[in-house]
């Protein structure tokens, strides 16, 4: 615990970072996806962007990239190296930390390695405007705290009942008892601007219902066969299809971010991402 604290006090004159959890409950609406063309297209802004793959037993960051990967998350945790050590870089510049794939106990971390995790942010020296946290499915303890540390939380739902669902499961759990009431909706691969705009209504509807929290319709992708044909390229689509209706739309969503405000208490500083990590 000395440790961490001594971390976090040195990180105290660090920069403004601007920490945003991209998630969604439901496996399979395009988070990473997001994540990642939201993350390139702030990088082509002029950004220093830093992309945390999340999903600590299934990391596909990387493999959506065609990154070769020496080490990971796992390395860290094993005292083998720092995290300044494992980040590698992707396109337009953007520095990633990998996770690791198919361990289990990667996904299961024991307080004692969740503490190593956060101690290892703390003692960082790469520099960087923007974090992207790329969340992993579902609603575990891990994705709930990455989710209520971050400034903002940015949910990924496309028109399917089980995703409209889970990312109502996902807002209840962080409303309710993790004290996250705001929320920005990314409506992913949608048929038309009309077909975006009901399904962030069915999403508001319940939300407003049976929930106190508030939501912003912040960017509505299009369905774009493009996407495909990027992901088997192992390229984003901003870089591979720039002129695409997709690309567009990731384009117009990196510009929002640039707007949302980075608060000018604590909160505004990557050790306050770090802090509420520790503190839960």
């Amino acid at each position: 615990m000395i440790d961490q604290a001594s971390g976090l006090r040195k990180m105290q004159e660090s920069q403004q970072v601007k920490v945003i959890a991209v998630s969604g409950g439901k496996g399979g609406v395009g988070k990473t996806n997001v994540s990642l063309n939201t993350s390139i297209a702030l990088a082509q802004l002029g950004k220093r962007v830093l992309v945390l793959d999340a999903d600590l037993g299934l990391a596909n960051v990387d493999v959506m990239l065609g990154l070769r990967v020496q080490r990971n998350i796992s390395h860290v945790l094993s005292g083998e190296c720092e995290l300044d050590d494992i980040i590698i870089e992707g396109p337009a510049g953007i520095n990633i930390i990998p996770a690791t794939s198919g361990t289990q106990s990667m996904v299961d971390l024991t307080p004692a390695e969740h503490a190593g995790l956060i101690r290892a942010f703390s003692d960082m020296r790469a520099k960087f405007d923007v974090l992207i946290v790329d969340t992993a499915a579902g609603i575990s303890d891990m994705v709930l705290s990455f989710a209520r540390a971050a400034q903002d939380v940015m949910l990924v739902v496309c028109d399917e009942p089980t995703s409209i669902t889970d990312c109502y499961a996902l807002m209840k759990l962080l409303s309710r008892e993790h004290g996250v009431f705001k929320f920005k909706v990314v409506a992913n691969m949608v048929r038309s601007p009309k077909e975006g705009q009901l399904l962030y209504s069915k999403l508001t509807k319940v939300s407003d219902r049976f929930l106190d929290v508030a939501l912003e319709l912040v960017a509505m992708v299009p369905y774009d066969e493009n996407i495909r044909k990027s992901v088997r390229k192992q390229q984003a689509i901003v870089e591979a299809f720039p002129n695409s209706p997709a690309s567009l739309a990731f384009k117009g969503l990196a510009k929002k971010v640039l707007d949302w405000p980075i608060p000018h208490q604590a909160s505004g500083h990557l050790e306050f991402f770090i802090e509420q990590l520790l503190e839960h």
